[in-house]
């Protein structure tokens, strides 16, 4: 199975480059987000693989972080969602974007991406919710908002370990001052969330 291609970079034609590894060329397809990451051509990239075997293909699909990946899995093992609908999610929006609108249940967002309609919206949501976050944290970080900032950050990922639901949490964490420090916040939150 293949993990992960070192190589120099032939072609770029979104959503699909050619990477050569060892006088070998690979097609690889890749996200948006990854595409727009990639080096000029001729110089070296490293991508992380997905390796997909059907019956009438074998796919490679590429990825620039871990956490892009994750995503990825999590996505196709939707019913109903597959690799390319899954590439067309990390397309229109980042892996932080896409787990922001998971822990709040914005099913609004993910219709803006072409080809995710209500209903693959809302089980997206459903079947998504809860795994995300660990899927796609960075070992020792807890859940992102997107935002930049690391006290609110911080607050979510206490009150999600204390065992609260990251939709809780969130919606706590909606009613804090901005400028709240962790402490305070954690404090101010529970008793939010109590009421």
């Amino acid at each position: 199975m293949i993990g992960q291609l070192n190589g120099i970079l032939l072609e770029k034609n979104p959503p699909q480059v050619l990477v050569d590894c060892g006088g070998v060329g690979y097609e690889v397809d890749v996200p948006m987000s990854t595409f727009y990451q990639l080096p000029q051509t001729g110089e070296r990239v490293k991508l992380l693989i997905h390796f997909v075997v059907r019956e009438d293909a074998q796919i490679l699909y590429g990825f620039s972080t871990p956490q892009e990946k994750a995503a990825f899995k999590q996505l196709v093992k939707i019913s109903g969602v597959g690799p390319r609908t899954a590439l067309g999610v990390l397309s229109g929006m980042s892996v932080q974007e896409l787990t922001h609108a998971i822990v709040t249940q914005e099913s609004a967002r993910l219709t803006k991406i072409p080809g995710i309609g209500k209903k693959t919206a809302e089980r997206l949501l459903l079947e998504l919710k809860g795994k995300m976050a660990d899927a796609i944290a960075p070992e020792g970080q807890g859940i992102t908002l997107g935002v930049g900032d690391h006290k609110q950050n911080d607050i979510l990922s206490a009150l999600v370990a204390l065992g609260y639901s990251e939709r809780d949490a969130v919606l706590a964490l909606k009613a804090l001052p901005a400028d709240i420090g962790v402490s305070d916040g954690i404090k101010a939150a529970l008793r939010a969330i109590s009421k």
